[in-house]
């Protein structure tokens, strides 16, 4: 009782802040029909990050051949599909609360903007209700190599050890160095 009051708490923190600016556990993406036709707006959201993600890989190619003037407007093309991804989730998680892949996507939409401070907040109300959620424990792993924080991100690659999942060979190449983060 205590844990879910807990919870709500962080999320009516979260949702009441102006913050602007993600991976799955590999299961349902919660629904994308609304019942009616419509597409959900966690699955409208999620799209937008897919969107974001495949503009920001555009745009590596882009700086690779030296063409950076492109480069840069894929990547504000890509800030702009994770601003609205933002606010769909935000919409989604106050329809149906603490959802874990709601609540990775809006960490790793935060984080994409800059927001690094919500986006562990997200991650971590994540982890509260699924502990061993494959994608919330590698983007978080990263948001803590991208704040200095190695040691907590080796305890986030701990979590993922036994998973044998692509989800821990990213984070581990990525805290040995062998790989950057792609997102």
């Amino acid at each position: 009782m205590f844990k879910e009051l807990n919870i709500l708490l962080i999320l009516f923190l979260l949702t009441t802040t102006s913050a602007f600016s993600a991976g799955s556990d590999g299961g349902s993406t919660g629904g994308s029909e609304a019942g009616d036709g419509k597409v959900s707006k966690f699955k409208e959201g999620h799209n937008l990050v897919l969107s974001g993600k495949r503009l920001e890989k555009k745009a590596d190619k882009f700086k690779k051949k030296g063409n950076s003037k492109k480069a840069e407007k894929s990547l504000a093309k890509a800030k702009e599909k994770y601003e609205k991804a933002f606010k769909l989730l935000l919409e989604s998680n106050k329809e149906k609360p603490n959802k874990p892949n709601t609540l990775n996507y809006l960490g790793f939409t935060s984080r994409k903007l800059g927001n690094f401070v919500d986006a562990e907040k997200y991650y971590l109300a994540g982890l509260e209700i699924k502990p061993n959620h494959k994608g919330i424990n590698e983007y978080l792993g990263e948001l803590y190599l991208n704040t200095n924080r190695k040691q907590k991100a080796i305890e986030r690659l701990n979590i993922l050890k036994s998973c044998n999942c692509k989800e821990y060979t990213q984070l581990k190449e990525i805290i040995e160095g062998e790989r950057v983060s792609k997102y």
